[in-house]
């Protein structure tokens, strides 16, 4: 196949088009090539680090542009958004624009081409269910709302259940549970998701929204401060600064490899048409931040303090694992990187960059001076 890939020079981008090209496919990369995310490499730079891909510097939301490479494609796989969960709530016009307005201009596109594409993947976020589902001591798995802010100040960090007010421990997350995102960026990422399967569904195009849990691996933007805690806690560490830990450090998250994120979005590409819908991609299981911190400083040889501080993010959520059941009986998707095992690959690969300068401080300001982050 002919495969479009927005946002295409990017961590997952560029690792999704190494593994289809090997499959026999050919790629084209659509990407601003953002500074945020990938500093000031240049286009000549980035074609060398993407071989055999056609790679176009260019935005999602330029109509004719678009309209030109959608012409010659037989599957769109649109990664291209903007993805910093607490920089969406004091950007909100750059994360509409660019992740829900984009989305629009291309679905219009698609919708009203005499040809249309055979298969259309866009990459959504576990961020689109908010706290997700609890355990409660009495009422079983429940969905509890966003966090109260009398709560967090008062260091009780676990979601309440929605019927009886108990704290609710971690459990796994279904594809139907409740939408309810807790930033900009996860109703974008709904909005996104909605339109696709919408609109694809309309003219006949089968569609798939992938619900990506906490993606890291090599290749992962060492420059961007405001998404990857790995990414932010590995320039900490190897630059001899405490690492800050919000809440008491045992919120955790499902961190999944680059390459399992590759290799679900790849069955999506190449599942048969019958094949829609939206599907969790995780690992299945969950890892605190202090367990992030303890695993990183033990993979580099490091010493690190850490400093868990009690502050708190508006909009953050405490836990996410994905349930995974979906997926492994639709698509046939098994992770197979385990915690361990994957961050291997990532530290290894991050001591052969230079340490970047973090902006990480910078963007903690920035929300303390809008009231998103708070103790």
């Amino acid at each position: 196949m002919y495969v479009l890939i927005t946002g295409g020079a990017g961590f997952i981008g560029s690792h999704l088009a190494a593994a289809l090209i090997g499959r026999g496919h050919a790629v084209t990369a659509l990407d601003t090539l953002s500074p945020q995310i990938h500093g000031d490499i240049g286009e000549a730079a980035m074609q060398v680090a993407l071989p055999g891909v056609t790679l176009v510097k260019g935005d999602v939301r330029d109509r004719d542009l678009l309209a030109r490479l959608l012409a010659g494609h037989d599957a769109i796989v649109h990664l291209a958004a903007e993805t910093g969960t607490g920089q969406s709530m004091y950007e909100i016009e750059r994360y509409v624009d660019v992740n829900t307005r984009a989305t629009g201009l291309l679905l219009d596109l698609i919708v009203n081409a005499e040809k249309k594409p055979s298969r259309v993947v866009v990459a959504s976020s576990r961020a689109i269910y908010g706290e997700g589902a609890g355990q409660c001591p009495t009422h079983g798995v429940v969905y509890p709302g966003a966090r109260s802010v009398e709560d967090m100040s008062a260091g009780v960090f676990e979601p309440r259940c929605p019927r009886c007010g108990a704290e609710c421990s971690l459990t796994a997350t279904p594809e139907d549970a409740p939408a309810r995102p807790s930033s900009v960026y996860g109703l974008t990422k709904l909005d996104q998701e909605l339109m696709v399967l919408m609109c694809c569904e309309s003219v006949d195009v089968p569609a798939i929204a992938l619900r990506y849990q906490n993606v890291y691996g090599p290749g992962q933007s060492l420059k961007n401060p405001y998404t990857g805690i790995l990414s932010i806690f590995s320039t900490a560490i190897l630059s001899g600064q405490p690492i800050r830990v919000f809440e008491d450090g045992e919120e955790s998250r499902d961190f999944v490899h680059v390459a399992d994120v590759v290799q679900a979005t790849v069955l999506a590409i190449e599942a048969p048409a019958s094949a829609t819908g939206v599907f969790n991609v995780g690992a299945g299981e969950a890892v605190s931040v202090l367990e992030v911190t303890r695993a990183l400083a033990a993979s580099y040889d490091r010493e690190a303090e850490v400093v868990v501080t009690g502050e708190f993010r508006k909009g953050d959520i405490r836990h996410n694992v994905a349930d995974l059941t979906r997926i492994r009986q639709a698509l046939g998707f098994e992770p197979k990187w385990s915690f361990e095992r994957g961050l291997k690959t990532f530290t290894d690969w991050v001591q052969g960059q230079p340490v970047e300068t973090s902006g990480y401080a910078r963007s903690l300001d920035e929300m303390r001076e809008r009231g998103l982050l708070r103790i």
